[in-house]
């Protein structure tokens, strides 16, 4: 059996530390496919050594260096675009477009890192005071961590890693053990490009790693992204030991649709919002708002039909809209809240559960899925099921609209779908929520603003990548500085010093 261990600079050494191990399954077949090896504390201090001993040559090294690494990095990944992609589907279960589209938007952050000298200039005042000048500069924390999950194995570590280390820091990664073998051939890919040696490495692990991340005294920032309860936990413990902590949590992501919407335009949207990864996106669109009954009955109508034409597949069938989740307990919660959806008096319109694939009958699959007549009372409502899972929540007029995501304890993205310039700003304006679309259903930012919820979606301060990741993956340094105009005799002449 295939066995995927951590990526540890040299001067680390080998082994598994722990000498546990976690299962790593192919979601298609339903078969174990490799075994990951589970680090422990006493591993982590062997990395964060190595990091150590690294790091300030490398935050001493020009910004333009630094970008020259972070573009053939670039190039790397897309030279191995089509192996990433491969080995992406094979243990997450997404279909291959959608892999690519993984690494993709994680590459963008690595195009914005690239551009590092222009991010990191700081302010300069001249003749702040009687001959004084003030400037600032934006200097690396030290060694910083990222605790990522398994939904987006390739793109959400490259939002991490990509800003922190072109900011002048060291990484260690802790990937998922449910498909982590991308990450791994991340790090592989980086050190190719010219990083130095233990500048970024891959540590395993479940909760004891984690603990160790968040108790380690010299790591100096965690980045989490993660459920909600978890991304809690993570914060308060990081920031209880003195650390920086960015920890992003769970969604539950509205698509509020008024009467003049493109219906058609609509239900190709959700198709793809609501379904597409399998739902098991942050910001996939799993509720569905249809504003008055017309418009909900109207929708209703088109999406039936169009959410039967979704072909589900295994990741490497070219024609699939989506494949299988990601483990056999993940397949269980999802039909469990399938369940717990019609034990609450929500309709079920089309059942996902018991879905069989020919040929792959022991496959993770769950065919799509619509719950209509669901009200905000109930908990499949109330949480996030982070599977291929539509629910309808009809509202009677705008004001009510706006008032279910602004309410909704998770806040990390909203879409509204009208021709109304005035009801999509009106919108925008007051909703509660930290990301907003308009016809967009997935409002995921370019990589030059940056990625961040409210509420219960996201702790701390700081976004995701962008201007926002450069702030939290550095402190700023403010320099008052004064020349005297004399000699050093205390005069007053202007002495320019010369040679000889």
């Amino acid at each position: 059996m295939r066995q995927v261990d951590h990526f540890l600079a040299e001067s680390a050494g080998g082994g598994g530390g722990s000498g546990r191990t976690h299962q790593v399954w192919n979601p298609s077949t339903g078969e174990v496919q490799a075994e990951v090896a589970l680090g422990d504390a006493a591993l982590l201090d062997r990395a964060v050594a190595a990091a150590r001993a690294v790091q300030p040559e490398w935050a001493a090294t020009n910004p333009q260096k630094r970008a020259r690494v972070m573009f053939r990095f670039k190039e790397l990944i897309e030279a191995n675009m089509d192996d990433l992609a491969r080995l992406l589907s094979a243990e997450h279960g997404k279909v291959i477009d959608d892999a690519k589209g993984d690494i993709q938007r994680g590459l963008e952050v690595i195009e914005y890192a690239c551009g590092i000298p222009q991010a990191l200039k700081g302010e300069y005042t001249l003749g702040a005071g009687p001959g004084i000048d003030v400037y600032s500069m934006r200097v690396p924390l030290g060694i910083g961590a990222g605790i990522t999950p398994f939904n987006f194995p390739a793109m959400i570590p490259m939002w991490m890693f990509g800003m922190a280390i072109a900011a002048g820091n060291a990484f260690i990664l802790k990937p998922s053990e449910r498909d982590p073998s991308v990450p791994v051939r991340l790090a592989e890919l980086f050190r190719d490009a010219g990083a130095p040696e233990g500048l970024l490495q891959v540590v395993h692990g479940d909760k004891e790693m984690v603990d160790a991340i968040l108790d380690h005294p010299d790591i100096a920032a965690v980045s989490f992204v993660g459920s909600s309860d978890i991304a809690h936990y993570v914060y308060k413990r990081g920031v209880a030991a003195g650390k920086r902590v960015q920890a992003m949590g769970g969604a539950k992501n509205h698509g509020i649709v008024m009467p003049d919407a493109d219906l058609d335009q609509v239900v190709n949207d959700l198709a793809g919002a609501a379904f597409g990864s399998a739902g098991e996106r942050c910001m996939a669109l799993p509720v569905v708002v249809p504003v008055g009954e017309v418009t909900a009955n109207a929708l209703r109508e088109k999406l039936i039909p169009a959410i039967h034409a979704l072909r589900v597949g295994v990741s490497t069938d070219r024609d699939a809209h989506y494949g299988p989740v990601v483990t056999p307990e993940h397949k269980a919660r999802v039909e469990g809240w399938i369940d717990t959806a019609e034990q609450e008096g929500a309709e079920v319109v089309i059942d996902g559960r018991g879905f069989s694939l020919q040929g792959h009958e022991k496959g993770f699959f769950i065919g799509p899925t619509l719950l209509d007549r669901v009200t905000t009372d109930m908990t499949s409502y109330q949480e996030e099921i982070f599977g291929p899972v539509l629910q309808i929540v009809r509202a009677q007029d705008f004001e009510e609209a706006v008032r279910l995501p602004s309410q909704h304890q998770y806040g990390n993205g909203v879409a509204i779908f009208t021709r109304n310039g005035h009801a999509a700003r009106e919108f925008a304006s007051r909703v509660n929520v930290g990301m907003v679309g308009i016809n967009v259903p997935i409002p995921v930012p370019v990589a030059y603003h940056s990625f961040g919820g409210w509420k219960r979606s996201a702790f701390g301060d700081t976004n995701q990548y962008g201007t926002e990741g450069l702030k939290f993956w550095t402190k700023v340094k403010t320099v008052t500085q004064r020349w005297p105009d004399g000699g050093g005799d205390g005069s007053n002449a202007f002495i320019i010093p010369t040679m000889g």
